[in-house]
């Protein structure tokens, strides 16, 4: 039995997980979560083999979860869902201790498909993301303005575009007003952007956070 964490801040998300595996006797959800502080409360309480994972919860980053969970629970696999652009957050999930990435576009067979292949220790990505990831290590790749950013500096850049203001940033990232301001001077000089207005336009470009 592969026991499973759904976290999601969208209960009709979680419900369409639950409807896909209903019908599997060899997958079980013991646990739901709505932000990053549930995941790491339920997995202190309940034993748990895969978390399926929403990258943009309210609070804390997913990112930031991840990197948590394979600290602290290094036996227990991440399959990250989201609706952002696969070659942009894939990447930095796959680095920071993801097992595999799903996009929320259509939860179908592949999804039962992905959660096994991770829970029996391998890797999951798309066809498509896998083509994307093969490609950025050719000789020809080319590196978006925002690859250049630090892990930090992106969870800023994301909060930027959400339209958080620097104390916000702050108070969500438990960071100082002032460092915050730093990281936001720096991602404007990595980027060669002048203001928050260019970052939004960005980031609504390149699709960095859904909902824009």
């Amino acid at each position: 039995m592969i026991r499973i964490l759904v976290a999601d801040d969208h209960e009709l998300v979680r419900e369409g997980v639950k409807k896909v595996l209903s019908r599997e006797n060899d997958l079980k959800i013991v646990a739901e979560a709505s932000n990053a502080s549930e995941v790491l409360e339920k997995l202190s309480q309940t034993q748990i083999d895969v978390v399926l994972l929403d990258i943009n919860m309210p609070g804390r980053s997913g990112l930031e979860v991840i990197a948590d969970i394979r600290k602290y629970y290094p036996g227990v696999r991440t399959l990250v869902l989201s609706m952002l652009s696969e070659e942009t957050i894939a990447v930095r999930a796959l680095k920071l201790g993801a097992a595999g990435y799903f996009s929320k576009e259509g939860f179908n067979e592949e999804l039962l498909n992905a959660i096994r292949k991770v829970a029996a220790g391998g890797r999951y990505v798309s066809q498509k993301l896998a083509d994307q990831l093969a490609e950025s290590l050719g000789p020809d790749a080319h590196q978006s303005l925002h690859g250049s950013l630090s892990e930090r500096e992106f969870e800023v850049l994301c909060l930027i575009a959400r339209g958080k203001k620097v104390s916000e940033i702050a108070g969500e990232l438990s960071l100082g007003i002032p460092t915050v301001s730093t990281y936001r001077t720096r991602i404007l000089e990595k980027m060669k952007m002048k203001t928050n207005a260019d970052l939004i336009r960005y980031a609504i470009q390149n699709k960095l956070v859904d909902g824009l």
